[in-house]
């Protein structure tokens, strides 16, 4: 028979699980083929303006410093210092930021649910 674990010894433990897992792979591991089109997600970034205010490697001028620098943006590990950085997130996150974070300086972007996949699926070709 296991011994009973005190709720503070048991949430430890489920937080030491979490931890080994999430780094027990490389984000590689875990890449998956794009839900939207990167070649429009590309095309609509430089559209918008995205490269205003980040860097955004591949977009022509986007050499932005209001926001964070795109660079590598398919093997970070979280969205907005909270999302997993999944597709669905990450377009979540492209198409209405105030809803995630409410008061950040990222505007909404006007995209459809497709454009944002569009976008992300452009973010996540950033290794």
């Amino acid at each position: 028979m296991l011994p009973r674990l005190t709720p503070v010894a048991a949430w430890a433990a489920v937080c030491a699980l979490v931890v080994t897992l999430a780094s027990s792979g490389r984000a590689e591991d875990y890449h998956l083929p794009p839900i939207g089109s990167p070649a429009h997600g590309e095309a609509l970034i430089a559209e918008k303006g995205c490269g205003g205010c980040h860097m955004i490697p591949g977009i022509l001028g986007a050499d932005g410093l209001v926001g964070p620098p795109l660079t590598m943006m398919g093997r970070r590990v979280f969205v907005a210092g909270l999302l997993r950085n999944t597709q669905q997130n990450l377009a979540a996150w492209v198409l209405d930021p105030q809803s995630i974070v409410p008061g950040v300086a990222m505007p909404s972007t006007n995209l459809t649910p497709a454009e944002a996949l569009d976008v992300a699926a452009y973010l996540e070709t950033i290794r």
